[in-house]
């Protein structure tokens, strides 16, 4: 799926250390961007922030297994009058001088982001071979990846050829009061309740890699705040937001449930 955004209002973002500065000295010089972290800890919406703060149109693609190279790129399509090329989104980008976010870049085959490699050097080019035309990217355009490290294989992983192209940010979660900070600008709750949700988040974090595969993310934390806002029992609400997604494992349930009762007691 791919989205053009140019926001009128700035998304909310609250940094949390030098990363604003150091995107836009990447951004300044054109260089490649890859943003590494968890689920739901921020990496989009900052990307988001960014492209507003810039002043640039943000142009995400959401990746995935099924993606081909043509998908990012263009191909030709028949119509009443014949054929006629349509740009993908990548070459969208390049032509206007937009960011382009490939969000989760893993999840697209090694064949397909083989393709945005003279875009990431000296070269700043995108050939459409299909079309027998280079495109010279627009002196604005920059390419910005993100994948969460945690779900790295064998199989599904980015080619040392292509991560040694970007430079890189390092997301995690926010320390526990200024995330509890966030989530309590994000949905109005009170910081001493967001604050308690956090505590049962922190809770569950410690357990990835020991039955949970991923922790509870501050996306997470904003539905459930959500929902508590709408008038349901906190406890409830994180069951119903902070684990149930998660896990299906019975005894990681019942250890996080006697954390939520624990915290509202």
């Amino acid at each position: 799926m791919t989205t053009l955004t140019q926001a009128t209002a700035p998304p909310f973002y609250q940094p949390q250390g030098n990363e604003v500065v150091l995107f836009e000295a990447a951004y300044a010089a054109r260089l490649p961007v890859m943003v590494k972290g968890p689920t739901g800890c921020g990496k989009s919406r900052f990307i988001e922030y960014m492209a507003h703060r810039l002043g640039r149109q943000l142009i995400t693609v959401a990746c995935n297994e099924d993606m081909t190279a043509s998908d990012l790129v263009g191909r030709y399509l028949l119509d009443a009058g014949g054929t006629r090329w349509q740009d993908g989104p990548l070459t969208v980008a390049a032509r206007l001088g937009a960011i382009c976010y490939l969000d989760e870049i893993v999840e697209a085959r090694q064949d397909t982001t083989v393709v945005i490699h003279p875009l990431t050097d000296h070269r700043r080019q995108l050939p459409l071979d299909k079309k027998g035309e280079t495109v010279h990217a627009h002196p604005d355009f920059q390419l910005v990846i993100s994948y969460n490290p945690g779900y790295q294989s064998l199989l599904k992983d980015l080619k040392p050829s292509t991560k040694q192209r970007f430079t890189a940010f390092e997301f995690d979660y926010p320390p526990a009061e200024l995330e509890a900070q966030i989530v309590s600008q994000e949905t109005g709750l009170d910081t001493a309740r967001t604050a308690q949700l956090v505590q049962i988040a922190h809770a569950a974090r410690q357990l990835k890699g020991h039955g949970l595969t991923e922790g509870i993310s501050t996306r997470l934390l904003v539905y459930a705040a959500t929902l508590i806002m709408g008038g349901v029992a906190p406890a409830e609400a994180c069951r119903m937001a902070m684990v149930r997604p998660i896990t299906d494992d019975a005894d990681i349930r019942q250890t996080l449930d006697h954390t939520i009762d624990a915290v509202f007691a």
